[in-house]
């Protein structure tokens, strides 16, 4: 085109967000590749046998490698959330192949000796073993995936992170179940020497499984007392319920940050650039800084244009040495100690933007209205007044803000007679030398259009000319404004703001070192407090807490659905009704966990966490089906209460390498190892507590449960009733 740009300008760039993908993508990299050898250290230790091993860590890159090519034909892009479900997902897809290798191992082993039973071993029995093991496996797969179904159903904020989250992880679970049922078997006939296993005797139990024994046989014998054990788990889970912190949206360290300032209203823009290069100049002195961008009168998120307004886009330099919270401590620190007269707010990237999307720029919003502007101006000073005290909120603003000077012109209606005139005609004048008048009217597709009709400089008016506005009295002859009006200079008038078509001023304040929930709580407190506010002005909370009420809401929805979900599947697996009520109600205790997991690692409650809990559900499900699978298979060949030991003996070394192969998958994601991994770290984290819990209830408490519903009678008859 022959562009070219003038000399001494050269073209960089200056903000690459697709950076901070690549480092992410770098980090689940090396997520997958920590969690794989943990994982492998796992089935190495159990197993006893590199080739079975080797069959679990192949099946995982190759199980990535077909999701990400997926998730390229639904027209999916790499990102934080895709990226962060692919590091979730390991975990799960690594259970899968765990378990039918172990149980192709547990079936194709060498019998011990003296052992009697005619099943083939060694490769013969593989195929025999996977078919046997397709019922468990199917239904625990889709015991996970169907909790990703109402997940994607999600809208606003919320939806537009659990779509991408649920879609990733729903391919790598159907991909795992793929690769597990048909790949797995024919690796391990093909590569394995089941001649080599050895068979695990009696003899052989490790003291983990006999401890397993003794509590479960102590368990069948006085299941009641497994009341007393659950008792302190879930009271602890209550009490973290209503202490831990709530949030919206996990803080990530993007590498930058966005700074508001404001300067005294009025401000001209020459000497609000005089104060905010003081401010540039204490962010070049960070050693973190990189470079940065300036508005001034504006703003990213297109707020109305006021001279003593605008903000700064901070970019610091890669790998920097203090995180980017406490830089943004420090530079506002700075700021308050040497440029007085100057009011900042900072802000993360992801923070600001899903502000500026939502029209939310604050985590504390008190929306007054019901009364005219004035009454609301002055009670909007009160509730900031009042709402500054309240432990870790900062940055209270009134929401009065000065848009600058204005003329009023008083009409006296003696002299408007006098000319022949009515404060409506002079009214109605002033209204059309000033905005025009709509002369006519154009047609375009289904609506009339209306045409206006503005003198020239109608917009540039000065007070000289607004005085010498000639009216037409009634009678036609011509006298100025002047004759009948005073015009007024009116200094500091304030903004006008509305909501649902009545007046509405807008108090805001920041949060720092406190939950969202417990800070407004006390929010809350002050504001019910009599006289605080006028009579006829009342109050709503916006803001992003009210964006994680409603993202409460909708995934307090999605939990429902996904516990009626995993109803329907118990209940069409088994056919009976105390089954999936005892494997549910197991799933429901592990999610208190995830507040107790929470609380301890001082992590906020928030939508990411939520998405864990639900996902709990279904990891919880997944892990009660082995065991409930096992027992409905052992209770056709021995007594029922028999079955319920064996099974969980039998379970024990799967459910115990799954278990720990998941933990050590996910805990690069829960220690936010990595850059863009602290918006997986609550799910992480909600899933490891529920694992923790979960675990015992399976293996332990489950059976005695159970043992609760069968009938007291002799062996025989049990064994017939099965």
């Amino acid at each position: 085109s022959g562009f070219k740009l003038p000399p001494g300008v050269v073209l960089k760039n200056w903000y690459d967000q697709s950076e901070l993908v690549v480092q992410s993508a770098t980090s689940v990299r090396d997520a997958v590749l920590i969690g794989l050898a943990l994982s492998g250290l796992v089935l190495l230790i159990f197993l006893r046998n590199l080739r079975l091993t080797l069959i679990a860590l192949i099946v995982v890159p190759a199980t990535l490698a077909t999701t990400i090519l997926l998730l390229g034909m639904l027209k999916l892009s790499f990102n934080i959330m895709t990226l962060g479900g692919i590091a979730a997902a390991v975990g799960l897809v690594i259970d899968d192949a765990i378990v039918m290798v172990e149980h192709i191992a547990r079936r194709a082993a060498p019998r011990p000796e003296g052992a009697r039973g005619d099943e083939p071993t060694g490769k013969p029995a593989v195929m025999a073993a996977a078919r046997e093991f397709m019922t468990p496996l199917t239904g625990s797969s889709l015991a996970t995936l169907i909790v990703f179904i109402p997940l994607s159903f999600l809208s606003g904020v919320t939806g537009a992170f659990s779509k991408a989250l649920s879609v990733t992880m729903g391919c790598a679970l159907i991909v795992s179940y793929l690769m597990t049922a048909f790949v797995v078997p024919v690796l391990a006939r093909s590569i394995v020497n089941f001649s080599r296993l050895k068979p695990e005797t009696g003899e052989q139990k490790s003291l983990f499984a006999r401890a397993h024994t003794l509590l479960l046989d102590g368990f069948l014998r006085f299941p009641l007392t497994a009341f007393l054990v659950l008792a302190p788990a879930v009271a602890v889970g209550f009490y973290a319920a209503g202490h831990v912190a709530t949030g919206f949206m996990p803080t990530v360290d993007e590498g930058g940050f966005v700074l508001d300032y404001y300067t005294k209203p009025g401000t001209s823009l020459t000497e609000t650039g005089r104060e905010i290069a003081q401010v540039e100049a204490i962010i070049r002195s960070m050693p973190e800084f990189g470079t940065f961008s300036r508005r001034l009168g504006t703003g990213l998120g297109g707020e109305l244009g006021e001279s003593y307004f605008g903000d700064i886009f901070v970019r610091l330099k890669p790998d920097h040495a203090r995180s980017t919270p406490d830089v943004m401590v420090a530079v506002s620190a700075e700021v308050a100690a040497k440029v007085p007269g100057v009011e900042v707010e900072l802000k993360q990237l992801m923070e600001d933007l899903i502000g500026d999307l939502t029209a939310v720029p604050q985590p504390i919003e008190i929306k007054l209205t019901g009364a005219t502007p004035a009454v609301l101006n002055a009670d909007a000073e009160m509730v900031a007044a009042a709402i500054k005290p309240v432990a870790g909120v900062t940055g209270v603003k009134s929401g009065v803000y000065l848009a600058g000077d204005a003329l009023d012109i008083a009409v006296d209606p003696v002299k408007a007679a006098i000319e022949g005139a009515t404060v409506d005609l002079v009214t109605q004048a002033v209204a059309t030398a000033k905005t025009g008048t709509v002369a006519t009217q154009t047609v375009e597709t289904n609506k009339a259009i209306g045409i206006r009709v503005v003198a020239p400089d109608s917009r540039n008016l000065t007070t000289a000319d607004l005085e010498a506005t000639p009216i037409r009295a009634p009678d036609g002859h011509m006298f100025p404004l002047s004759r009948v009006a005073s015009i007024i200079p009116i200094s500091g008038q304030p903004q006008i703001g509305s909501e649902n078509l009545q007046p509405m001023v807008a108090v805001t304040g920041r949060i720092e070192g406190r939950g969202l929930g417990a800070a407004i709580a006390d929010v809350k407190q002050v504001l019910a407090k009599p006289g605080l506010l006028s009579a006829g002005v009342g109050y709503t909370l916006g803001g992003l807490y009210q964006q994680q009420q409603i993202a409460f809401y909708g995934l307090a929805q999605v939990f429902v659905a996904a516990l009626i979900a995993e109803l329907v599947l118990l209940l069409f697996l088994y056919e009976r009704f105390w089954l999936p009520i005892i494997i549910l109600g197991c799933s429901l205790l592990s999610t208190t966990a995830v507040f107790t997991g929470l609380w301890l690692s001082g992590v906020d409650l928030n939508i990411t966490a939520l998405m864990g809990m639900t996902m709990v559900i279904g990891i919880s499900t997944e892990m009660a089906i082995f065991y409930v699978s096992e027992y409905a298979e052992l209770a056709h060949a021995m007594p029922l209460r028999q079955a319920l030991r064996e099974a969980s003996r039998n379970r024990l070394r799967p459910i115990t390498m799954t278990t720990l192969a998941a933990l050590l998958t996910l805990a690069p994601l829960a220690l936010a190892i990595g850059q863009g991994s602290a918006i997986q770290q609550p799910l992480a984290i909600a899933i490891i507590s529920g694992l923790l819990l979960q675990f015992p209830l399976v293996l332990l408490i489950m059976p005695a449960l159970i043992g609760l519903t069968l009938p007291k009678t002799s062996p025989e008859s049990e064994q017939n009733m099965a």
